[in-house]
């Protein structure tokens, strides 16, 4: 039964890394598209930094639970989140063109 215990907890902690992942990756991308077009750009992205790092190392302990197999399986959802949020983000080149036109 406990085997059974931990395989559930390393399963949750691949899952809450994943969405962990998902919201810091996810955030940061969103902070970007926000923080290009304001007036106050260094505010967006140190506020968005604080409460991104703030949440996502909240989450890291608490998932964790003091045990190095559970962070394991936390980070390998938090970079599997990296690559997905990477690939639905992307830009295409002919989109790109069109959204550098507006520089000054």
């Amino acid at each position: 039964m406990d085997v059974m215990n931990e395989m559930l907890f390393l399963i949750t902690a691949l899952i809450v890394g994943g969405v962990l992942g998902a919201i810091f990756f996810g955030g940061l991308w969103w902070t970007v598209r926000k923080g290009v077009a304001s007036e106050q750009p260094a505010l967006w992205f140190l506020g968005s930094l604080i409460v991104r790092m703030g949440v996502t190392l909240a989450g890291f302990y608490a998932v964790s639970g003091g045990r190095w197999e559970r962070l394991v399986a936390c980070l390998l959802g938090f970079v599997t989140a990296r690559v997905v949020v990477s690939r639905l983000t992307r830009i295409h080149p002919n989109r790109l063109a069109r959204e550098v036109t507006h520089a000054p």
